[in-house]
């Protein structure tokens, strides 16, 4: 199965960055991502089409928050690393001002 494209770590822009994270689904899956481990689908527990997770979670990939990674019919995500060293700090603030309110 092919993979999906990523933006290398030096294509990842802040304003793009923030942008994706403007949204209240994509943050709810940027919170569920930030244990550090790799998810499928099913952990994002929306309430959403299939084609709309599917716009949601592109959105992520193409901004260069989330890492994609195809095995058979799974879709395996996780946060990416290289996004702290690009912009430290921007996504634990996010989180952290996600979690307080």
């Amino acid at each position: 199965m092919r993979q999906p494209r990523h933006p290398g770590t030096e294509e990842i822009e802040l304003a793009n960055v923030l942008s994706a994270l403007g949204d209240p689904v994509r943050l709810h899956i940027v919170e569920v991502l930030a244990d550090g481990a790799e998810h499928t689908r099913d952990d994002f527990e929306v309430a959403l089409a299939q084609s709309t997770l599917s716009h949601h979670m592109k959105t992520l990939r193409e901004a260069g928050v989330t890492r994609h990674r195809n095995e058979g019919t799974r879709c395996y995500v996780r946060l990416r690393a290289d996004v702290d060293e690009r912009y430290p700090g921007v996504l634990g603030s996010v989180l952290a001002a996600v979690r307080r309110s």
